[in-house]
């Protein structure tokens, strides 16, 4: 069932702090020389970078999302500052999501059919102390303009929002859940009607969320979702678990199962991600 779409996976496993042995002063300095080796061989040096922008933000770039019909159109997502747009490939960016509840983002999709709707998750999709929750779902129908509150308000950290490529009013949610507390308001959920109802269609347990999702673009009915399971206390990080995992649906994301063939199992298995 694979064999119609080729996809990559990246597998965090947490690894025992006591497994971790201090640098000798020599392997240190080893370390810097191989560095500077690097750096001058480096072949980046041909290809200089160049911050395009804003210059004025705040928290990691979550995510960028470009127009298709329009490559000089994209917007910049923050973690904790919302989303900037240009119109002239990153000459000049605007914010066009200050006036919201939350401003802490955690993915952002243009719908694959019509490119003038804006799926925005709030709530950091990363799960360090200073990744903010945030109150649900929201979208843009006319490219950024004004945005309507979609639901969805308990999932706190929304990993990825996808849409079908030939359907405007189909799109999924994946649901990180709550970082500190455990919830049931984590896995995958589906609209079919433009995001005024939603429909949970995964469910692993109230501390497993889903951080990645990706869908094939000739046949929507192949969808695959990244389960992670992790939590957070004041002075802890626990960031995999049994419940991490990558699931595959065959009919749109209505019933999923676990892929178990040649995939890392277990619980050391923590954050994934899919393309």
């Amino acid at each position: 069932m694979y064999k119609y779409f080729l996809f990559f996976i990246l597998i965090n496993f947490a690894i025992d702090s006591n497994a971790q042995n201090i640098s000798t002063l020599t392997e240190k300095q080893i370390a810097v020389k191989n560095k500077q080796i690097l750096q001058k061989n480096s072949w980046f040096k041909k290809y200089p970078i160049q911050n395009v922008g804003p210059s004025v933000m705040g928290g990691r770039v979550v995510d960028i999302e470009v127009n298709p019909t329009n490559t000089n159109e994209f917007y910049v997502a923050y973690a904790s500052n919302g989303v900037y747009k240009t119109t002239n490939n990153g000459q000049n960016f605007v914010p066009i999501f200050d006036n919201q509840s939350r401003i802490t983002v955690g993915d952002i999709a243009l719908s694959t059919s019509n490119p003038s709707i804006i799926w925005v998750g709030t709530g950091e999709n990363n799960s360090s102390r200073s990744s903010y929750a945030g109150m649900g779902v929201y979208k843009s129908e006319n490219a950024g303009k004004t945005w309507e509150f979609c639901g969805l308000e308990n999932t706190q950290h929304i990993g990825r929002i996808i849409t079908h490529p030939n359907n405007e009013k189909i799109a999924f949610v994946a649901s990180i859940g709550a970082l500190y507390s455990k919830n049931e308001e984590r896995g995958v959920y589906k609209t079919i009607d433009g995001g005024k109802t939603w429909k949970k269609t995964l469910f692993i347990n109230d501390s497993t969320g889903v951080i990645d999702m990706a869908i094939h673009p000739k046949n929507p009915n192949l969808i695959w979702a990244c389960a992670w399971e992790r939590s957070r206390k004041s002075n802890q990080f626990k960031e995999s678990g049994q419940g991490s995992g990558l699931y595959f649906s065959e009919n749109g994301g209505e019933n999923w199962t676990k892929v178990q063939n040649e995939l890392p199992q277990g619980s050391y298995v923590g954050r994934m991600g899919i393309a």
